[in-house]
């Protein structure tokens, strides 16, 4: 992989919530009304008007992508994606896989430079983090090579076991 372009790409372990960004991705469910996870933790820390432009926003299948305001966040904006609920069937990877297209092109037609998503999936929905990871990082990687205006994405995660999976993928993608 490019070296230039890995550059555009960061790991860190940490509170998504507290990141100074233009977007940081939700993974949020279909309603886009609050949850678990680092759903429940975006809309606390958000503020109660998030949850009523998501009311606006309608909701949001899964694989697609909305963006609203970030509020009482650091970062700008909020991209809420629904990642599939893992079944081990073909089609859960695609929608993986859409989940960070449809968020990095939401960020790119927004004009933002900066984001930062969290493990989507990977939580109650069961999704493997060896697999995700893999999708993520492979995904955004090929999406930065047709579009230098995002100048960098992160990926975030809570926990130091999570955090493991992605820096151990990411540094056997880099160029020794």
């Amino acid at each position: 992989m490019d070296k230039d372009i890995l550059g555009k790409i960061e790991i860190q372990q940490g509170d998504i919530t507290q990141l100074d960004v233009d977007a940081i991705v939700n993974a949020a469910n279909t309603k886009l009304l609050g949850g678990g996870g680092v759903d429940g933790a975006i809309h606390r820390a958000a503020g109660s008007k998030l949850l009523e432009e998501c009311r606006a926003v309608g909701g949001c299948p899964t694989g697609e992508a909305r963006i609203t305001k970030g509020y009482n966040l650091r970062a700008r904006h909020v991209i809420h994606t629904v990642g599939p609920v893992y079944s081990g069937k073909p089609k859960d990877s695609q929608l993986l896989t859409n989940c960070y297209l449809n968020s990095l092109k939401l960020a790119v037609d927004n004009n933002l430079a900066t984001i930062a998503f969290p493990a989507i999936s990977c939580g109650v929905y069961g999704y493997p983090i060896e697999d995700a990871c893999k999708i993520a990082v492979d995904m955004s990687y090929e999406f930065l090579k047709r579009n230098p205006s995002l100048k960098k994405i992160i990926f975030v995660q809570f926990s130091p076991k999570d955090y493991a999976v992605y820096e151990a993928y990411f540094k056997s993608t880099s160029p020794s």
